[in-house]
């Protein structure tokens, strides 16, 4: 009740004018750097923070959190209409986003999107609100073994579940792990697959690795097929939801905020595993698994909730611990620190009044997001009906300008290309995308755990065993891995080959055909 208290003072203190203004200016700029790949909220925040040190805090703050929501929902809209995530968070999302938009559903998948944001950015924001010293206490408690087995989880989840075969998904993992690896060794110092390259010492930005796969991969694929298939204009199809897409959408909603708000609220955690195991949980799940791949809206609305749900969970650790778990986290404590205040478990103490605030303006920036973005689906599906050759200039000049800013070095446009080609070269041999990006982005941190755990053991292998997250974690990593040799045992039992005999060879055909 005295959360409930505290919460209801923040909303008396946020609900005056200026609050209310520089909330829409967050929430608007958020949504156009999200939509610019790239760009992202961690940089406009960056670009903003001199300029906000002659406002009060409260009010930059707010700004800053808006910011932060609307660069989720901008990254998705790019994700969905030119299949170029504007965030690592929204890679999950351009799978069957940009099948949806292809099929003329362009619309609804921008609508499930955002409703699918709203509700989990609600949820979250209350779950902030309510349970944040618990969530805590839980997020301390896990160690080095048990990130480094989450990790895992996702790797094997991402390699078996997604692709043709698992051969294939394994294969795009281990690239994504070879790209990640790129760089100076953080604990011997020395230099890993640089060849001798400087600008390689700092290792490939993700974002530069995500835009170079994904829009710069694309626009070269759709290229080389032009000229065997004319361009065509893809119609955007209805402008809302209808029953059967409501239908389908809610349980994602639910099941993606689940997903995310926790693993948001780990200290080392982020928004790229749980929208990946909520693509994972709606594909086993679905009663229309056929369509994934092609274009399900279920794999649209559940990682879009966990994304959301996870962005409140960020500010747990950051509220509460003084611990940022991402980029645009790290610079709003930084920004705490400029104008005096000590970010950790005293803030909340000290400056209640600022904290219920920040908490009740996401509530409102939430809200905004909706009713901006909403009325806008449509004419964002609009963008699809350029003729592909003049917009796939327009992504490649966006692809290239924001993979330019990420560290203003000309080097990674040359980058950019190779990996446009590498992303060319997945989508000819039917290799899976979504492995390799998981393996950039988690390849490091799972290899700064595990040997974390290592070290803490002196070398002993038990070390990679914590507590029972852990157990629970290489539990499921068997079961996956195990399962499909029991079916095909169960299979051969009845009588039969195993209801999924010889399914790689057809696909493996048709791919290389």
């Amino acid at each position: 009740m005295d959360n409930f208290g505290n919460l209801l003072e923040g909303f008396g203190h946020v609900l005056t004018p200026m609050n209310l203004l520089f909330a829409l200016i967050g929430v608007t700029i958020g949504t156009a750097v999200g939509v610019l790949p790239g760009i992202g909220p961690a940089m406009t925040v960056a670009l903003l923070l001199p300029v906000t040190y002659g406002l009060e805090p409260t009010q930059a703050l707010i700004m800053f959190a808006g910011i932060f929501y609307g660069g989720m929902y901008g990254g998705s809209t790019t994700s969905i209409l030119l299949n170029t995530p504007g965030e690592s968070s929204s890679v999950v999302t351009a799978i069957e986003g940009n099948k949806m938009a292809k099929a003329g559903r362009a619309a609804q998948a921008l609508a499930t999107a955002a409703i699918g944001s709203f509700i989990a950015g609600t949820i979250g924001t209350l779950a902030l609100a309510l349970v944040m010293p618990q969530v805590v206490k839980f997020a301390v408690s896990l160690g080095a073994p048990e990130y480094f087995a989450i990790m895992l989880v996702a790797f094997v989840g991402a390699s078996a579940v997604l692709g043709s075969s698992r051969i294939r998904g394994f294969a795009a993992l281990l690239i994504g792990l070879a790209i990640g690896i790129i760089g100076i060794d953080k604990v011997t110092g020395q230099q890993r697959l640089t060849f001798g390259v400087a600008q390689l010492a700092d290792g490939i930005d993700v974002v530069v690795v995500a835009v170079g796969i994904f829009a710069v991969g694309e626009a070269l694929w759709v290229a080389a097929h032009l000229r065997r298939k004319a361009a065509t204009v893809i119609p955007v199809g209805r402008p809302w939801m209808g029953r059967d897409d409501w239908r389908r959408s809610w349980k994602p909603w639910l099941r993606g905020t689940a997903f995310g708000f926790p693993f948001g609220a780990l200290p080392a955690g982020g928004a790229e595993i749980p929208t990946f195991l909520s693509y994972m949980t709606e594909r086993r799940l679905s009663k229309r698994s056929e369509e994934f791949g092609k274009g399900a809206i279920e794999g649209v609305a559940g990682p879009e909730a966990a994304n959301n749900a996870s962005a409140a969970g960020t500010l747990v650790p950051m509220l509460a611990l003084g611990l940022p778990t991402n980029a645009t986290a790290a610079i709003m404590l930084a920004a705490l620190q400029g104008w005096g205040f000590e970010p950790g478990p005293l803030l909340m103490e000290k400056q209640p009044v600022l904290v219920w605030t920040l908490v009740a303006s996401l509530f409102i920036g939430n809200t905004m997001l909706l009713l901006l973005n909403l009325p806008l689906a449509p004419a964002w599906a609009k963008l699809l009906q350029i003729p592909r050759p003049y917009l796939y200039a327009g992504i490649l000049f966006f692809a290239s300008m924001g993979a330019y800013a990420v560290n203003a070095q000309p080097f990674d446009l040359f980058l950019l290309l190779g990996l446009g080609l590498l992303g060319f070269v997945l989508r000819r041999f039917g290799l899976p995308v979504l492995p390799l990006i998981i393996g950039v982005i988690l390849g490091p941190l799972a290899e700064l755990q595990g040997r974390r755990s290592l070290q803490l053991s002196g070398g002993d292998l038990d070390g990679l065993v914590g507590g029972p997250v852990a157990w629970v974690c290489y539990a499921v990593i068997a079961l996956v891995l195990l399962w499909p040799l029991v079916a095909k045992v169960r299979g051969r039992g009845r009588g039969g080959d195993g209801p999924g005999a010889g399914s790689d060879a057809p696909a493996a055909t048709e791919v290389m055909a």
